[in-house]
């Protein structure tokens, strides 16, 4: 098994190998359970499902806490249901850190924070990075980043920091949700 460091947490790698939509399920379900320990409503979240979860997709869960609209994705498995299970797997962890004090509430709305806008502004980096809107593939969205930022690097004739400044934050936006 390989061992991952996902948010300062060592994981094992999970691999599923039947029983897909009825293990998406149960994730889902389980990762309801575990928001409800801190208090998240069911109607305070928002979980992506696929219709077929054994095909490659990421994995996502948005919700309400403290008066803040946190999300959590994750990517780089090769089926939905690996990702979904590796997003419950890192929620476990931060949530258990929470309730046994070891993170402060602060800390805990920091990891997880994202804007009301966030589709839009995943939508837009795509586009400033000339990408497809589907694209969740991190080494193309690398590879577009590097090229654009050495086209645009203010240090280079012709550069310019405003284009250089929004090709960086679009790169942050892309990393942020896929990693």
């Amino acid at each position: 098994m390989v061992t991952l460091n996902i948010k300062g947490h060592e994981v094992q790698d999970i691999h599923i190998k039947d029983s897909y939509d009825r293990r998406a399920l149960q994730l889902m379900n389980n990762i309801i359970k575990l928001l409800g320990t801190i208090g998240v409503s069911e109607d305070d979240m928002d979980i992506s499902m696929k219709s077929v979860a054994m095909k490659k997709a990421p994995a996502s869960v948005s919700w309400y806490f403290d008066d803040y609209h946190l999300h959590y994705s994750y990517s780089a498995a090769n089926k939905f249901v690996e990702n979904l299970a590796m997003v419950y797997k890192i929620l476990g962890l931060e949530i258990a850190a929470l309730l046994e004090e070891r993170k402060s509430v602060e800390a805990f709305v920091l990891e997880f924070r994202e804007e009301h806008d966030v589709a839009d502004q995943r939508k837009h980096a795509r586009t400033v990075l000339g990408l497809e809107h589907d694209i969740i593939d991190m080494s193309v969205i690398d590879k577009a980043y590097k090229t654009l930022a050495k086209e645009h690097h203010p240090d280079k004739e012709g550069g310019d920091i405003s284009k250089f400044k929004e090709i960086n934050r679009a790169h942050k936006i892309l990393k942020r949700e896929l990693q």
